[in-house]
């Protein structure tokens, strides 16, 4: 939401008259309850969980008649860790167990999960434990928190209390949950993970996802299935507990009204912190620029950084992409620490270019 008024706010210094109608976005990560709070004008509840480290801290979860959403940052985001803390090896998705039961304590009987953001690689095990399945080792004691410790998975302590709750992950990618293109692989280093990390994980994440094959509400081919390596693989335990993934920018843009918005719009912006050839596969910007390409609208990005080549970006319906590195003379720290002010400044270039 800072990120939209920052680029309202440039632009108008330029063009004050044009009509900016502002829609923040998130495709199931950070910023999910806060964007879909007033859109659906529902309730906010704020509930006791932990953190990745198992800290105490605090969630929101928001109810709007049967229907709760929760968002996995609140309590297993990569943003509550100091960078020395960040290792998957031992971070836990206990938190997220705690926000889906405060949601069903609530009275919701369709849970939509936000996935995204996160500091975790444990497959769920975590919130699966904060639902009374926790799992265990050979001689039948809980094991401690974090992916590592799966290697030695060997039973649940019973299947998961779930109240019969329909369970919804809104993800923002279609990864399985092991292998080359699995949790472990492409998001453990983003979390901390070294090489090393990696294997291990992954092998524990292949244990794991065999115990969660046996729940009788998984799905067949469990592990192999798209969004299942969502969020450090929490995506395999919502599946396996009967619940299906959903692409979060779909849903995000349907419940924002950002259909009607664009049917109206003669420019497009929007944005993230990397626009890179993850952007193009269900998050935010993949999602706006379709949109703005089948209204043939010009659609400009706004990064933290660019890698996306010209030609990949213009077959997703993006015009045209600016960053705050080339901004900021390629340098990181100044582009994060003054990402509004960049935001602004650009907006006023693109006022100036745009504006009628």
């Amino acid at each position: 939401m800072a990120a939209a008024r920052a680029v309202a706010s440039g632009w108008r210094t330029v063009s004050e008259a044009d009509d900016l109608v502002e829609r923040p976005l998130s495709d199931g990560g950070p910023g999910f309850v806060d964007v879909l709070a007033p859109a659906l004008d529902g309730r906010r509840v704020i509930v006791d969980t932990v953190d990745p480290l198992g800290r105490p801290t605090k969630g929101t979860i928001l109810i709007k008649g049967p229907m709760g959403y929760v968002e996995s940052a609140h309590a297993c985001g990569l943003h509550l860790l100091a960078p020395p803390e960040r290792d998957p090896k031992r971070t836990t998705s206990y938190g997220l167990g705690l926000l889906v039961l405060a949601a069903i304590e609530h009275g919701a009987t369709r849970v939509v999960v936000g996935l995204g953001g996160s500091a975790v690689n444990d497959a769920g095990a975590g919130m699966l434990a904060a639902l009374d399945a926790a799992p265990l080792d050979a001689a039948g004691y809980a094991l401690p928190y974090g992916g590592a410790a799966l290697t030695a998975a060997e039973s649940l302590t019973g299947a998961p209390r779930t109240r019969g709750v329909e369970l919804i992950a809104a993800t923002d990618v279609d990864n399985p949950l092991t292998g080359l293109h699995g949790a472990s692989a492409v998001y453990g280093p983003q979390k901390g993970a070294s090489r090393e990390d990696v294997f291990l994980l992954d092998r524990a994440l292949e244990r794991f996802g065999g115990l969660l094959q046996g729940l009788s509400t998984a799905p067949p081919g469990l592990a192999a299935l798209p969004g299942a390596g969502a969020a450090g693989g929490i995506g395999a335990a919502i599946l396996a507990l009967g619940g299906r993934c959903e692409s979060g920018i779909d849903l995000v843009t349907r419940l924002t009204g950002l259909p009607e918005a664009l049917d109206a719009a003669d420019l497009v912006i929007t944005g993230e912190g990397s626009f890179d050839h993850q952007s193009l596969r269900g998050k935010v910007v993949a999602g706006v620029a379709a949109g703005a390409r089948d209204r043939g609208l010009p659609c400009v990005v706004l990064a933290g950084q660019v890698s996306t080549g010209r030609r990949e970006a213009a077959a997703a319906g993006v015009t045209e992409t600016y960053s705050l590195m080339d901004l900021f003379d390629g340098d990181e720290r100044v582009s994060m620490a003054e990402a509004a002010e960049g935001l602004s400044a650009l907006a006023k270039r693109l006022a100036g270019q745009y504006s009628r």
